[in-house]
């Protein structure tokens, strides 16, 4: 369940929305969800019931792994079925991520799924943002974060055989990562962000973790 939807009627109603109704409309690795509901509107009023679809697939966290001794970072490809029809089709360039168990804290996700997805392990974890991936289809929120790693003999292929996952690692210069951002190249949101505030924030990111 989601968690607004959980929210008792009373606490639903101090928040400004109310759900009349809910529905599994489709339950597999995925579930989808129609709530009717009403919300608050900007001149005090509430508004006539409405009908939303929600796709409920859980939270996820991310990590952009940055080496800064050599001012590289680590990035993942892997095919991705909902790419099929983008432009640069299904094999996206992105960072390491995965789904958050119940009450699993976000840090322990991305230093698990460092070492899968990746074949390294990230430490000095910096929060960056937890974020809505797309709110209105989707529960979904991220919660990202840069780590600390060492790229000395990362590589080569990864991922849990058992999970279908063929994971190619890509260790490159920021500067490079940065080429690749800038002509389109990525287009996973995560890892958009993600280097985007390493670009902004590199300096500082370097001389906390190179000052000791």
């Amino acid at each position: 369940m989601s968690r607004d939807s959980a929210r008792p009627a009373l606490a639903q109603a101090e928040m400004g929305f109310e759900v009349l109704e809910k529905v599994i409309c489709f339950q597999g690795f995925f579930r989808m969800e129609r709530y009717r509901l009403r919300h608050r509107k900007f001149d005090g009023g509430w508004s006539r019931p409405i009908t939303r679809e929600l796709l409920e697939r859980g939270h996820a966290a991310a990590v952009l792994p940055y080496d800064p001794e050599r001012d590289r970072v680590v990035l993942i490809e892997q095919f991705r079925a909902g790419a099929m029809s983008a432009p640069g089709g299904p094999w996206l360039l992105e960072i390491v991520a995965g789904m958050i168990d119940t009450d699993e804290p976000a840090e322990q996700v991305v230093t698990r799924e460092s070492v899968e997805e990746a074949g390294c392990c990230v430490s000095d974890l910096i929060p960056l943002y937890d974020y809505l991936v797309s709110p209105g289809g989707t529960t979904e929120r991220i919660a990202l974060f840069c780590g600390r790693v060492d790229t000395s003999g990362i590589g080569g292929i990864h991922g849990k055989a058992e999970e279908d996952e063929d994971i190619k690692v890509h260790v490159m210069a920021l500067a490079q990562a940065r080429a690749l951002l800038n002509s389109g190249r990525i287009g996973s949101a995560s890892a958009i962000i993600a280097l985007q505030w390493l670009l902004l924030n590199q300096e500082i990111v370097r001389q906390r973790w190179l000052s000791g």
